[in-house]
């Protein structure tokens, strides 16, 4: 099973992604991820990654969908989560190109709706664990009172620099006028399904599950 997870930052997806690894043997394809591990492979494409990014330029669309061509190629688990890629329409064009040139489908988009004002609560509250990733936040999730991640025992914790609500909402403007079109695009193609991104973390996961049967 092949799936995107749609959504505005801070809207949960990478935690949901991380879920459906655990329990359905998925591999999240992460933009940023991607990147990272091909600039550390050596490999001539992370090379020309690596060029790129070192001089401060986006890294293209066919760099990118090159990285998930990659990935198609190796062990395909229990499906792939598309977490950050399709961003824009000709994304989504390009990804379906490739999924049907590899004899794959796409079964299903998942679109996680937040309320933007209580995103921008919550998200600035947000914290996570400097070892694991693990995510906490002020107001439903705190840290552990001992100060030790409840997933890996770490003690460092950070916010991001950009987790405040003038950032924050600059990115949903963002987000609003280039991704939310695929809203619309997946829906014509009978793909979307759409949960409360806002539930609680088990919450979400569970209509996730049954979004995908």
């Amino acid at each position: 099973m092949n799936i995107i997870l749609l959504g505005p930052p801070g809207a949960g997806k990478g935690t949901q992604a991380r879920k459906l690894v655990d329990e359905r043997g998925m591999i999240q394809l992460s933009t940023g991820d991607m990147l990272r591990d091909a600039m550390a492979s050596g490999s001539e494409l992370g090379l020309k990654v690596a060029a790129i990014m070192n001089a401060g330029e986006l890294v293209t669309d066919e760099i990118v969908i090159g990285l998930i061509e990659e990935k198609l190629n190796g062990d395909h688990g229990g499906g792939f989560i598309f977490d950050g890629f399709p961003r824009t329409l000709p994304q989504a064009d390009a990804l379906g190109a490739l999924l049907e040139k590899h004899g794959a489908t796409l079964d299903a988009v998942i679109e996680m709706q937040v309320d933007d004002d209580a995103l921008v609560a919550r998200i600035t509250a947000r914290s996570t664990c400097g070892n694991c990733g693990e995510v906490y936040n002020d107001l439903s999730k705190p840290i552990p009172a001992d100060g030790k991640c409840a997933n890996c025992g770490a003690s460092e914790f950070k916010r991001r620099a950009d987790d405040n609500e003038e950032s924050l909402r600059t990115r949903l403007m963002e987000y609003y006028k280039k991704t939310s079109p695929l809203i619309g695009y997946y829906y014509a193609r009978g793909d979307l399904r759409s949960v409360d991104g806002l539930a609680e973390i088990d919450e979400v996961a569970g209509a996730i599950s049954a979004a995908l049967g």
